[in-house]
């Protein structure tokens, strides 16, 4: 029953040709209108919310504890003559600052205390010894930054050099306004962790830049502040650099332009010449692109009507669908070709254009109906992905597929019997081409290799291939699966794509080798440079701050793998602030708090214990600021929670970060009755990668059943053939595999920008096997033997997958070219899937059923 509809339908569209190219173009046009009326901005990968320990810690910590949510940028300042410290360089950092000041772009923008550094704790300890000289005045109010400047500038080399070793021995808390998330920053802070003490040479050192977060997703001005900034700071400073979100994101968004910039050329030539040499012909070539540039205009109008945020990942849609939309028209034209050619169906006359495309149309749509809804369906099952950007990428792709299917399936078939009729009628131009693959050459030569090969020996093919796929299924799970934000950043491009001419030439890129540098060089206090311990219970009990204070002092023990990816602070233990942190910075400033301290340490060990509560009382009644950032104190007065920072390495990837944050509260071994809970945003994107993996894992388990499932009907329906659907899947999964293990040997992680391989790696797949397993069965009902139907098969949409093989994953190879690692990961897997997916369509399936036939034959 199915083939006489899939004959009646293109009896249909051919007889209406006009009718529906037209109608096709209304549609394009009012779904492409979305682009103009839907508003669609730019995200990134996403968050999302978790139902674990870790997020609902962090969720307790947002709503009961004061936290700092200014942003922080970090400026460094490099010198290889390590005189960093000199009066020059500090001054230099003090006028860039008021420079930045005077421009209101960057002022609307600085919080309270923007700018600490080592340069202003110099120039602050200055301005007081000459308000001291002047006045008799020693008021510890913060001078202004003229003031400073002043202070600086009235002393010699000598005198600052002086200056800075005294502050640096000193080493006592910096003005609290320039504290990060509330506790006081000492001077060493803004030094190299290796720094000498005391030692007033320094080839490094940094500057905080703390700014308002207006409470948005993407704060544009307090980013945009940042890029000026570092245009401020290039023009003053020789070597360093500005680092902060703004600045990586300005990065990201230039390397892609800069990517797109060197790979669409290649792209294009390197899809063209397939096309000429598949086609053959200009004006398919054209009719091809036409289609394409229906698939896209819906892709646009599609993310307007949904209002989907453009994202780094969506990216990579285009380029699927130009792929899959020269798949589609390989087959459609194929098909064409080799019903005017006599080879589809000798039974059939379609010497005439339209009788050629009724028979080729009507032989391949059902397929490209089965490969629209399993390839489909490959990527939907993306959208239980708990990441926005994948839910989005999953509903964009299957929509453009759909429109691949409109396009090459309804409107190019239709377009091409107006085009050619017009050729062959007014302008008597033969446009009975032969297709590609049959006609005599290298590439048949290489298919009818591939039919010799799946004729003599099937079943040693199907052995390699399961023990090749077994290996990958092995090296699949010794995959990367962490997460490193450092993986995500731009990288300076190659020596040959900076020798390209003019707007070709990328711009240079830093920003990889500065977080490196930040990481390794200085305690980081970036974004994802801050874990958290969330403590609950009996908090006041003595116990707990003598617990805490031994897990501080246990990181001293570096040799333990445990603290690798966690800071050390000044005197080598664990750079941990919490409560006694708290009492002690506290203890410098306020008579009082020093005096609770000694009262209640009987022990002289530095550490109290007795009498928390009351302690936690005066910490409150000394700065109830900066007390509700480290402990917990409800309306009543009692204590319920306290919370630690635990300063950790930005470039560590989240799950190491995670497992060390762990360890290190489950060292908080005490007599007290309280649990603690590790969180904090490297420790949630840990989370948020876990759960991402548990769902991929789902997404493919749910497209492997439901695929399985629909080409076991369908084939059921069809032919009544049972095994069919799983013959034709089989490759589809091995190819996976061999994919999984590849990745392993490359080493590629498995993250974000890799999510969708499985999905995409099914969907192509299955695109591939469905056309093969289909014009196998066609042939084999009116061919006389197995080997007819074959070759015919292989040498036939062989051709077509080849040519669409080729340009598919040339176009995303060159994504590889890429300055952004996340385009570079896409485009080399994407390609090899492609690739992998083609050889164990046209190597394992027909050797499948071949085996399938033989069995049949001998159980007959």
């Amino acid at each position: 029953m199915s083939e006489p509809l899939a004959a009646r339908y293109a009896g249909w569209l051919v007889d209406h040709s006009r009718a529906v190219v037209l109608a096709v173009l209304v549609l394009t046009a009012l779904v492409a209108a979305g682009a103009a009326v839907g508003e669609t901005e730019d995200a990134g990968i996403g968050e999302f919310e978790v139902d674990s320990p870790e997020t609902d810690a962090a969720a307790y910590v947002d709503e009961r504890y004061e936290t700092d949510d200014r942003l922080l940028t970090q400026v460094v300042v490099r010198d290889d003559g390590g005189d960093v410290l000199s009066r020059e360089s500090l001054l230099g950092s003090l006028y860039w600052q008021a420079e930045a000041t005077e421009t209101a772009s960057i002022d609307d923008t600085l919080a309270d205390g923007g700018f600490q550094g080592i340069e202003n704790v110099v120039a602050t300890a200055a301005a007081i010894d000459d308000r001291a000289a002047d006045r008799g005045d020693r008021s510890s109010d913060p001078p202004s930054l003229d003031e400073q400047i002043a202070a600086l500038e009235s002393r010699t080399d000598t005198e600052v050099e002086a200056l800075v070793a005294d502050v640096l021995r000193a080493n006592g808390p910096a003005d609290s306004d320039g504290a990060v998330d509330g506790s006081a920053t000492e001077p060493s802070t803004f030094l190299p962790v290796d720094h000498e003490p005391g030692s007033t040479d320094a080839e490094s050192r940094l500057t905080f830049v703390f700014q308002i977060d207006d409470g948005s997703d993407e704060p544009e001005a307090a980013y945009d502040a940042q890029v000026e900034l570092e245009a401020l700071f290039e023009e003053r400073f020789d070597d360093g650099f500005v680092f902060g979100q703004g600045i990586t994101d300005a990065a990201s968004a230039s390397a892609v332009g800069d990517s797109f910039a060197i790979i669409t050329p290649v792209a294009l030539v390197l899809v063209l010449a397939v096309l000429a040499l598949t086609y053959r012909d200009v004006v398919d070539v054209l009719l091809g692109l036409a289609g394409i540039a229906v698939v896209l205009a819906w892709l646009a109008g599609l993310m307007g009507w949904f209002e989907i945020p453009m994202s780094q990942l969506l990216i990579a849609v285009p380029f699927l669908l130009i792929g899959l939309s020269i798949d589609y028209s390989l087959h459609v034209v194929m098909r064409y070709r080799e019903a005017r050619a006599g080879t589809l169906d000798a039974a059939e006359s379609a010497t005439d254009v339209r009788s050629g495309m009724a028979l080729g149309l009507g032989g391949v749509v059902l397929a490209l109906a089965a490969a629209t809804f399993s390839t489909g369906v490959g990527f939907l099952s993306n959208v239980v992905s708990p990441l926005p950007a994948i839910r989005d990428f999953a509903l964009l792709a299957a929509g453009g597929i759909f429109a691949t299917f409109v396009a090459f399936a309804i409107f190019v078939p239709a377009l091409k019997v107006e085009v050619d009729s017009l050729l062959e009628g007014r302008f008597d131009r033969n446009r009975a081409i032969r297709p590609f693959g049959v006609t005599p050459g290298p590439a048949n030569r290489v298919l009818a290799g591939g039919v010799a090969l799946a004729r003599r020996a099937p079943l040693g093919v199907v052995i390699v291939a399961f023990l090749l796929a077994t290996a990958g299924a092995y090296g699949a799970t010794t995959i990367d699966t962490e997460f490193n934000q450092a993986d995500f950043l731009p990288e300076d491009a190659p020596e040959w794509a900076k020798a390209l001419p003019g707007p070709l030439a990328p711009d240079t890129y830093t920003v990889a080798d500065d977080a490196a540098y930040l990481a390794t060089t200085f305690q980081d206090r970036g974004e994802g440079s801050q874990a958290e311990i969330l403590i609950r219970g009996d908090v006041t009990d003595p116990a707990l701050l003598r617990s805490i204070e031994d897990a501080r002092l246990a990181g001293a023990d570096w040799t333990d793998e445990r603290w690798e990816t966690i800071d050390a602070d000044a005197d080598g233990a664990i750079a941990l602030d919490g409560p006694l942190a708290l009492a002690r910075a506290l203890a410098v400033e306020d008579d009082a708090v020093r005096d609770a301290l000694a009262e209640r340490d009987t022990t002289d060990d530095d550490v109290p214990d007795e009498d928390l509560a009351e302690l936690y009382d005066v910490l409150y009644e000394a700065d109830p600021e900066r007390a509700a950032t480290a402990i917990e104190r409800s309306d009543d007065g009692s204590y319920d929670s306290v919370r630690l920072t635990v300063s950790v390495r930005g470039d560590a990837s989240a799950q190491a970060v995670r497992d060390d944050v762990a360890a290190l509260a489950a060292t908080l071994d005490t007599d007290a009755d309280v649990s603690t809970v590790p969180t904090g945003e490297p420790v949630q994107t840990a989370v948020i990668q876990d759960a991402l993996l548990e769902t991929l894992v789902q997404a493919f388990a749910v497209t492997v059943v439901v695929i399985l499932a629909f080409l076991t009907v369908l084939y059921w329906v069809r032919h009544r053939a049972l095994t069919l659907g799983a013959i034709t899947l089989a490759p589809v999964v091995a190819a996976l595999a061999w994919l999984l293990g590849t990745m392993a040997l490359l080493d590629l992680p498995f993250n974000s920008e890799t999510a969708v391989i499985t999905s995409l790696a099914i969907g192509l797949g299955v695109d591939y096997s469905i056309h093969v397993g289909e014009r196998f069965v066609h042939e084999r009902e009116r061919r006389a033997s197995l080997g007819e139907a074959l070759a015919a098969t292989v040498t036939g949409t062989g051709g077509a997958l080849a040519g669409s093989a080729a340009t598919t994953a040339a176009g995303f190879g060159v994504l590889a070219l890429a300055l952004s690692p996340p385009l570079q990961r896409f485009g080399l897997v994407t390609g090899l899937a492609i690739i992998f997916a083609f050889l164990a369509c046209l190597t394992v399936l027909p050797c499948l059923l071949v085996l399938r036939e033989r069995l049949i034959d001998r159980l007959d």
